[in-house]
């Protein structure tokens, strides 16, 4: 049993204050494997001290410093990529080979788009070529909150202490207590790197305990948060009082249009998209919405694809998909199968249960479901398993009905090979991002939602700017 009680606070490992030990299970096995410490108020308090106490001296560190910073924890962070694939694995279900292709790639690739991007990026700038007495000057909001969710850690953990990090700011992580090893292992990696004592901490804690503390907290002025909307939503209520900002990225509910002119592989990508990581990520496409003329063969190819797709262990070798990460998780997914068959839905592939020969371990099957429409529970909440729901439209304002009729609004998918019509539904679609014809977005462009999806926008120059506070000054004195 690995024991990971300790916390990295003020550039050091401590042993907590006040904590609570909880275990970390692998959701393969359903068996314990690590424990770790939930922090209590004590924690929470010399954590946030340090962060504060470090921030003074920081916010003057220059560009140059922090982008040699960013090139250091570029090139640990690489070196240690596929031990970072391997702890993801374990602590949340990814497939081994999909860990350290997908999961663990995604922070590398965020931190070079950071890279590039923060190196372009301007913090004091004139405002107009006639406004010479005009500055604009972008400094960092001070101490930040960091919540990360359990589904893709490394992700968000990148999108999140990488852009505070580069603006000048200091920051407290609390990962996910179902995957914090991930978390634990990215402290060790910035500490190698150089990271300043106290400019970034991490402190594993739950929702009610550490993270109510945070963002209600005084002396953290931003919280960022990833995760449900009901927790985005009590994260907002907490802080409120102390009018922090407040930087959500939350669940979505993506419908993907696939036009009777779609590519004839739209579907099994709609599928490979939707399924991937065990069906736990918010911008999947989980809501195939078809043109009526290629509805049934739709049906009959989700189900093929559907079929295709094996379920194992995390630990094995292979293009699989894994277990869900909890049996919590695991329930609510049963849940929600059988509600979609008590509601009428059309069974395609799939149902509740374990896939055959998996008795132990939080498996599910994967499914299809057909012949739905929007008033379904399985069609409006988000279902975070792999599981696809399906229905027909007739006509384009129809399609782009159904797609808006729904309380989410981050990400929608678009599969036509008419190009006039790709450009039209995407400009009506209210999501804050489009995928198009399986073609997937660049690194750097702004990830997040409307609605409640969220507010703030991850990655590229639009996650630097959430961490910055803008100052405007009028009679700025003429360069000589």
């Amino acid at each position: 049993m690995q024991d990971a009680r300790k916390f990295y606070i003020d550039g050091q490992w401590v042993d907590p204050l006040d904590g609570t030990d909880m275990a970390v299970i692998d959701p393969s096995t359903e068996e314990a494997f690590a424990t770790i410490s939930l922090g209590g108020a004590p924690d929470t308090e010399a954590t946030v001290a340090a962060a504060k106490a470090a921030f003074p001296k920081w916010r003057k560190s220059s560009k140059a410093e922090r982008a040699d910073l960013m090139d250091s924890i570029l090139d640990v962070y690489m070196r240690r990529s596929d031990e970072m694939g391997a702890v993801i694995s374990r602590e949340m279900g990814a497939p081994i080979d999909m860990s350290k292709t997908q999961q663990s790639s995604t922070g590398s690739n965020h931190l070079k788009a950071f890279i590039r991007a923060f190196g372009d990026f301007e913090f004091e700038r004139g405002f107009r070529d006639d406004t010479p007495n005009d500055r604009i000057i972008y400094e960092p909001i001070g101490v930040c909150g960091l919540i990360t969710p359990w589904n893709w850690p490394m992700n968000q953990i990148m999108l999140k202490v990488i852009p505070a990090l580069a603006t000048g700011c200091t920051s407290i992580l609390k990962p996910s207590e179902q995957s914090p090893l991930s978390g634990m292992l990215f402290a060790e990696i910035l500490h190698e790197a150089g990271v300043p004592a106290g400019v970034f901490n991490l402190l594993n804690g739950d929702g009610p305990g550490v993270g109510s503390q945070l963002s209600s907290h005084s002396d953290v002025q931003m919280i960022s948060f990833t995760g449900s909307t009901r927790a985005g939503r009590a994260i907002s209520i907490a802080a409120a009082e102390t009018i922090k900002r407040v930087s959500l990225e939350l669940g979505g509910k993506g419908a993907n249009l696939v036009f009777a002119d779609a590519d004839e592989k739209a579907v099994k990508q709609g599928i490979t998209r939707c399924f991937n990581n065990t069906g736990q990520s918010c911008n999947a496409p989980t809501r195939m919405l078809v043109e009526r003329p290629r509805y049934a063969q739709a049906v009959e190819q989700a189900k093929e694809a559907a079929e295709a797709i094996s379920v194992n262990a995390a630990s094995l070798e292979g293009r699989h998909i894994g277990p869900l990460v909890s049996e919590m998780q695991f329930n609510k997914v049963q849940d929600l199968i059988q509600r979609g068959i008590d509601e009428g839905a059309r069974l395609v592939t799939g149902g509740v249960g374990r896939p055959e020969g998996l008795n132990r371990g939080y498996f599910v099957r994967p499914t299809v479901f057909a012949d739905c429409h929007n008033d379904m529970d399985i069609m409006r909440e988000e279902i975070f398993g792999p599981v696809l729901s399906m229905m027909p439209f007739d006509t384009e304002e129809e399609a782009i009905a159904i797609a808006n009729d729904t309380d989410y609004g981050l990400t929608n998918f678009v599969q036509t090979s008419d190009p006039e019509r790709a450009r039209r539904v995407a400009r009506e679609l209210r999501s804050g991002m489009v995928d198009m014809n399986g073609q997937a977005r660049t690194l750097g462009t702004p990830f997040g939602g409307m609605k409640q999806s969220g507010n703030g926008r991850e990655g590229g120059k639009w996650g630097l700017e959430e961490f910055l506070e803008v100052r405007a000054i009028g009679g700025w004195p003429a360069e000589s």
